[in-house]
C-alpha cells in the first residue's frame, strides 16, 4: 500500500481566517509557494517553510501540518 503525504495548510487558513497572500507577507514565503501547499503540488517542502508555518500559527506538533492521508 502506498502512502501518501497531506499538507494540511488550507485548512489551517480557514482556521485562522488567513489569505495566502497575509500567510505570505508574514513568514516570506511565495504567494506560489503557499498555492501549492494548500493545492499539495510541492513534491518537497523545505524545513524552514514548515517551521515558519509553525511559528505563525503556534504549532508544537508537526502533524497538523503535515501527515499522511487517512
Amino acid at each position: 500500500m502506498a502512502r501518501e503525504i497531506e499538507i494540511k495548510l488550507q485548512q489551517l487558513l480557514l482556521d485562522h481566517k488567513m489569505t495566502y497572500k497575509e500567510l505570505s507577507k508574514i513568514t516570506g514565503l511565495s504567494t506560489r509557494a503557499i498555492s501549492e501547499m494548500v493545492n499539495n503540488k510541492q513534491e518537497r517542502i523545505l524545513k524552514e517553510a514548515i517551521i515558519k508555518i509553525a511559528d505563525t500559527f503556534e504549532i508544537d506538533d508537526i502533524r497538523e501540518i503535515i501527515d499522511f492521508k487517512k
